[in-house]
């Protein structure tokens, strides 16, 4: 996983909610390739045709709020959101999207610093964010060690399977 991470943004307000991140309709969709076609639909419906891979999703507070729905963190990870940087999280959507790898950030107050079309870079150890566009530069809340850990294996799926596989290569066989 790269720490430092550059794209365009794309600005939503708050309390954006998985039926707007991922439509209800779609949830008989099983597959990725399906799934990604709907992101974001229900608050912008031409969304997946404007967003690039890289991009990056800036949002106001309670972001993924509504229902546990998982395919909402799915979409926006698959169609390549480098990083979504909210005010605040939904805690199921947080735990959701940080399970499936995909980089969240709480960064309080960045609806007032950013708009769609600038471009910024982040660094997502440091927690900083550095606007291009107008050069302006404020501080996220650092991931934890453990999330950090979580994103860097591309998900807890990948991270639990490393530890195991670990584990059971270092146990000593008895004869």
């Amino acid at each position: 996983m790269k720490t430092t991470l550059e794209g365009n943004v794309f600005t939503f307000g708050k309390n954006l909610d998985t039926d707007q991140i991922y439509p209800g309709q779609y949830l008989e969709l099983a597959q990725v390739e399906d799934i990604k076609q709907h992101a974001l639909e229900g608050a912008d419906p031409d969304f997946v045709r404007k967003f690039k891979p890289g991009d990056i999703i800036v949002a106001g507070t309670n972001f993924g709020c509504g229902s546990s729905r998982e395919q909402a963190a799915i979409a926006l990870k698959a169609i390549g959101t480098s990083v979504v940087l909210a005010e605040s999280f939904a805690r199921i959507f947080y735990r959701n999207a940080i399970n499936l790898g995909l980089p969240l950030q709480v960064c309080p107050g960045i609806t007032d610093h950013v708009t769609t079309g600038d471009r910024l870079k982040i660094d997502l150890k440091e927690g900083i964010v550095h606007n291009k566009s107008t050069g302006a530069e404020f501080k996220a809340q650092q991931m934890s060690g453990y999330v950090f850990e979580i994103l860097e294996a591309g998900g807890i799926k990948p991270l639990v399977k490393k530890q195991l596989t670990q584990f059971i290569s270092h146990r000593p066989v008895r004869i």
